[in-house]
């Protein structure tokens, strides 16, 4: 996907804006709420607006997916990669598994693949 910036913040805008207006509804519900109270449902809304899909994934989305010309060098044999296709994939990352969709690059003499970013 090949968003703007403008389009990545309203992306980004509208899920913190879902989380705030259940903040604030679970305000008007819970006249008079604990400190416990109030701790949970901010680590929940907290914890729900980093998960993977709603920044991480958003942000790398975002990129511009254009394949480089040159392709990019085998970190094996240090020649070019060939660009195969686009792939989906799960990434495992500081964040998290992160479900994206990608081009593929792969090296024939090395029979090894490339999924950016790295």
């Amino acid at each position: 996907m090949n968003e703007t910036r403008s389009d990545l913040k309203a992306e980004l805008m509208t899920e913190a804006e879902g989380l705030i207006d259940e903040l604030v509804a679970w305000t008007a519900d819970t006249p008079a709420p604990t400190l416990t109270q109030i701790e949970d449902i901010v680590l929940k809304l907290r914890q729900r607006l980093s998960e993977p899909r709603c920044v991480a994934v958003a942000v790398i989305e975002a990129q511009a997916t254009v394949r480089p010309v040159p392709g990019p060098s085998c970190p094996t044999c240090g020649r070019e990669m060939h660009y195969k296709d686009r792939k989906a994939n799960t990434v495992e990352s500081r964040v998290g598994q992160l479900p994206l969709e990608r081009g593929y690059y792969y090296c024939q003499p090395c029979k090894s693949g490339l999924f950016p970013p790295g």
